[in-house]
């Protein structure tokens, strides 16, 4: 089973012609929210994805952008399983992975 977030609200972008199909984001991403296809990635489905940012921090091209911690997904989530309050465990210069 896989875990989606609210539909609709993800930031992830992914500007397919600065893609160089090296598939950092497919490695990196947490939850299999990107492919390669053809030599480009794609998103297979961005209400999988939890706004950490590790496919954005990793792409070597600059392909990839997403705000991390806007509506935090992660937090919600972590503040359900930990009995707290959201916290997605973001660094002071708000990075996340």
């Amino acid at each position: 089973m896989k875990l989606k977030y609210l539909r609709g609200v993800a930031t992830l972008k992914l500007e397919t012609e600065k893609c160089i199909g090296c598939g950092m984001c497919v490695t990196v991403c947490p939850h299999a929210v990107f492919e390669v296809k053809a030599r480009k990635a794609a998103v297979t489905d961005a209400d999988l994805c939890m706004e950490c940012g590790a496919c954005a921090n990793n792409c070597p091209v600059d392909a990839i952008s997403v705000k991390k911690g806007v509506g935090c997904a992660q937090a919600v989530r972590n503040g359900f399983l930990r009995g707290t309050e959201p916290d997605c465990s973001c660094g002071d210069d708000g990075t996340c992975c």
